[in-house]
């Protein structure tokens, strides 16, 4: 794997993370200027994740037809589309058509290339990965910010992304042959058999796997795009202030990755797990307690280097937990439940947000944090169990 495609691909997912953060830092204005009521992010947001769950799911036959290259380019060029579309919409029908397109290009990108890098490159660059992801998640709300502050306002903010999203197909489609060149033998192998997802399913410890991926990726999902609201309404925090502290989580995700990714020359994928889980479990302590924006940012901050490590060892420990040889095909299922915790909790936070608190974010999440950690412990004593042994990344 030449030190070109690896870097193409860390540009990926910064093109992944740009658009993640934008509909949370926009949302305590964007829904007055398209009149709808504020708990209808969570159906935005909904709908993103229905596009994701029906593309990771046809992510292996979508390789195999395309190559993970050109895969790769036309689900940004899909993203950016649906961003111009978000910039031109003025009624809340139209955010909802343009989230299809956004959320199937994005499903396809993040399965993918996590399989890819899963299978070839040593855990350190899974973390790394993840950290390009961040730089763009934190990457948006602070272009967010600048928007709305200007007379551009949240239109603007998603037509910069736009087109830092076309800059990124460009460079993409431009790495093509690079793609072409050290493209996976498997992908290209008619003989390769693909495991049906019932022998999947009956892996030791891949269902609570699934129902850990679910429960962080509900937490995270409705961290980041409640935190502005949480701010705005349950602290008295400015809009435009709220969209920047809001960014400190995804921040907190960004730099905890890097450093996480030096971590894995000490600790293994288990330990990092459980060391991430603390962290996020005092960042959630501090933002129940701490009123003030100071606390309030520090809360934030603490959550995201919580968060840092939890996705991407997961999905780093998937060959390591259920074989090479089942990693393509379960990542897509594993993304597919992902999702399924990012598109059903959001709405139902917004619920909770709406109609109870919205300062009940904290509290919510320590839940999702409580059930996720004894998914994921279990989980690993069923592999334990079924290798005989310790399971090492």
């Amino acid at each position: 794997m030449t030190t070109a495609l690896l870097g193409i691909i860390y540009l990926a997912f910064v093109s992944l993370g740009l658009p993640d953060g934008l509909l949370g830092a926009a949302w305590p204005t964007m829904h007055v200027s398209i009149g709808a009521n504020v708990s209808l992010a969570g159906v935005i947001s909904m709908i993103i994740c229905l596009g994701t769950i029906v593309s990771s799911l046809l992510t292996v036959q979508l390789v195999r037809r395309l190559g993970t290259g050109k895969l790769t380019a036309l689900s940004v060029a899909l993203t950016a589309v649906a961003l111009f579309g978000f910039s031109a919409s003025a009624e809340f029908w139209q955010i909802a058509l343009w989230a299809i397109p956004y959320g199937l290009g994005a499903g396809a990108v993040d399965a993918s290339l996590n399989a890819y890098v899963a299978t070839h490159y040593a855990a350190r660059h899974m973390n790394w990965l993840h950290c390009c992801w961040g730089l763009g998640a934190a990457g948006g709300p602070i272009i967010m910010s600048w928007q709305m502050g200007s007379s551009a306002g949240w239109p603007g903010g998603y037509r910069i992304v736009g087109a830092l999203q076309v800059a990124l197909v460009v460079a993409i489609t431009l790495s093509i042959p690079l793609w072409r060149d050290q493209n996976d033998a498997a992908d290209q192998d008619g003989k390769h058999t693909v495991p049906t997802r019932r022998k999947l399913l009956a892996l030791p410890g891949v269902k609570l796997a699934m129902a850990g991926f679910l429960c962080y990726c509900a937490l995270e999902s409705a961290c980041g795009l409640w935190a502005s609201t949480f701010l705005v309404l349950g602290h008295g925090v400015s809009a435009q202030a709220a969209a920047l502290l809001a960014s400190l989580f995804y921040a907190g995700i960004t730099v905890g990755r890097f450093l996480s990714g030096v971590l894995t020359l000490r600790l293994d994928g288990k330990q990092l797990l459980r060391l991430g889980e603390t962290i996020m479990g005092i960042g959630l302590v501090v933002l129940m307690v701490s009123p003030g924006e100071a606390s309030l940012g520090l809360g934030l901050v603490l959550l995201g280097l919580g968060c840092a490590p939890i996705y991407p060892q997961m999905i780093q420990l998937t060959p390591v937990r259920f074989g090479s040889q089942n990693a393509q095909s379960l990542m897509g299922l594993q993304m597919a439940c992902a999702y399924v915790g990012s598109m059903a909790f959001p709405p139902l936070m917004g619920i909770i947000v709406e109609k109870v608190s919205p300062i009940l974010l904290p509290v919510v999440a320590a839940g999702l944090l409580a059930l996720m950690t004894v998914c994921l412990t279990r989980c690993d004593r069923r592999v334990e169990a079924a290798n005989g042994g310790a399971v090492h990344q």
